[in-house]
């Protein structure tokens, strides 16, 4: 599946404008302290939840405390299953059939311990907050690439259909649960990237022709930026 260049490009920047906010789970495994991870998921829970701009400080700190947990319940079971996997691959031989059987019922069932987990914090969420401040935090989670992904496919196609618009919302969604679960800020990014890829198949299907279309698009951008820079 082809990614369209500018439009990745667009999302790839946002990943490096948020890397001081994406801090992985993976900290965990490092030699910074528990205390210290401790507060730096906090910390990033508390940015997500800023942005209900709450009065309530003991609404904000339960949501906060949430949020926090989930980084911390994620970051056990990414860094459990990869450093299983990591210690079946140093053996320095090359792989058996048993070693790749083991890796696939390890990644298997994190994946089951990921679904059941990401249901459970869906449900502790639900308890305190509304469907739109659920919203703020899987948008929060994920750098907003639903959203900022969405707006450029709107700008790049001024006439996509409600069907067709409807569609990619339903994909962008969908990749927003998984990537909710990603381990990494690349992770994450590269849900996305492979639910654009099959947004991009879908559009070409129904006759789009992307790179006409992205051509058209990077034109126009230039052209906003040129009447931006002149009216200064």
């Amino acid at each position: 599946m082809k990614r369209t260049g500018s439009l990745y490009l667009m999302v790839i920047g946002l990943a490096i404008v948020t890397m001081l906010f994406s801090v992985t789970p993976g900290l965990a495994q490092t030699a910074q302290s528990q205390e210290e991870y401790v507060k730096v998921i906090t910390n990033r829970a508390a940015k997500i939840v800023a942005a209900f701009h709450s009065s309530d400080t003991v609404f904000t700190k339960k949501v906060t405390a949430v949020i926090a947990d989930q980084y911390m319940s994620l970051g056990h079971i990414h860094d459990a299953r990869n450093a299983k996997i990591k210690e079946i691959k140093s053996k320095g031989a090359e792989l058996t059939a048993d070693d790749k059987a083991a890796i696939q019922k390890l990644e298997a069932d994190a994946d089951q311990e990921l679904a059941k987990l990401h249901t459970a914090y869906l449900t502790k969420l639900s308890a305190l907050c509304t469907p739109l401040q659920i919203e703020e935090v899987k948008n929060g989670m994920t750098f907003n690439v639903l959203n900022v992904t969405y707006t450029a496919y709107q700008d790049m196609l001024p006439n996509l259909t409600e069907e067709q618009k409807k569609q990619i919302v339903i994909w962008l969604t969908e990749a927003r649960e998984k990537a909710m679960d990603a381990e990494s800020s690349d992770k994450k990014h590269g849900v996305f990237g492979k639910y654009k890829g099959r947004i991009n198949n879908y559009l070409s299907a129904a006759g789009v022709d992307m790179k006409k279309e992205e051509a058209a698009w990077q034109q126009r951008i230039k052209e906003r930026k040129a009447a931006a820079k002149q009216s200064k």
